[in-house]
């Protein structure tokens, strides 16, 4: 397994959210589905994961997932 660190927290805009889930199917170790129904990090600044979060925040349809 690769593990990337990513030296910093993505984050969700919830104003753009949609909660398709997107995010979380491609990478449930960093994306969660929040209280509010809205997808949010789940991981620190110290990420460590084998996802690919350029794909993620290309994939999501709204582009509510920020570096």
């Amino acid at each position: 397994m690769l593990i990337i660190n990513l030296n910093f927290m993505p984050k969700v805009d919830k104003e753009k959210c949609i909660s398709c889930g997107t995010c979380v199917a491609m990478c449930g170790d960093c994306f969660i589905m929040g209280d509010d129904g809205k997808a949010e990090c789940s991981c620190g600044d110290d990420c460590k994961c084998d996802c690919n979060i350029d794909d993620i925040i290309s994939s999501c349809p709204v582009g509510a997932i920020l570096k």
